[in-house]
């Protein structure tokens, strides 16, 4: 398991990260696997069973996810204890750094911390992602064996015990 980099921390969304957050920008190859936080914050603060969090570099915003609870992880895992981590992006600026590993090193202690009654998450990443793969994996993500059939193709259902 990595160590996460220095002065890297997640926070829940707050409009405060808009500036940033609306400025990000991903590199064509992988804008197709994910979606800007411009996209999904507004929804996400509307629905009760989505947390947006913030990857931090110090106060800066470099990354982005939203944690699901409620239906929609039943797509993904049969436990009720589940929360379900989507659409992980860190800013094209950032990337190369370190801070999405560390990013999702740190979510299991942020998913204790706030989210004590649950004991997993789950992903889907894309067959064709093949770094993304390799993030969660070094992340302690492991593949669960399940499949799902994504707009793009075929997906690999990911776990990391919480």
């Amino acid at each position: 398991m990595c160590q996460p980099v220095n002065d890297v921390r997640l926070d829940f969304y707050r409009p405060e990260y808009d500036e940033v957050l609306y400025r990000f920008h991903l590199p064509e190859e992988e804008a197709r696997f994910t979606s800007l936080p411009s996209h999904l914050i507004q929804e996400a603060v509307r629905d009760k069973n989505q947390h947006p969090v913030v990857i931090l570099q110090g106060k800066n915003p470099v990354g982005f996810f939203v944690l699901h609870s409620g239906d929609r992880v039943k797509a993904y895992t049969d436990n009720p204890r589940a929360l379900l981590l989507a659409s992980l992006s860190i800013d094209a600026t950032s990337q190369g750094k370190g801070y999405g590993k560390s990013g999702m090193v740190l979510m299991r202690g942020f998913v204790r911390q706030h989210f004590p009654e649950c004991n997993e998450v789950v992903l889907a990443v894309n067959h064709k992602n093949i770094p993304a793969q390799q993030l969660y994996k070094r992340a302690g993500f492991v593949d669960t064996g399940r499949r799902k059939i994504g707009t793009i193709g075929e997906q690999y259902i990911l776990s990391c015990n919480i």
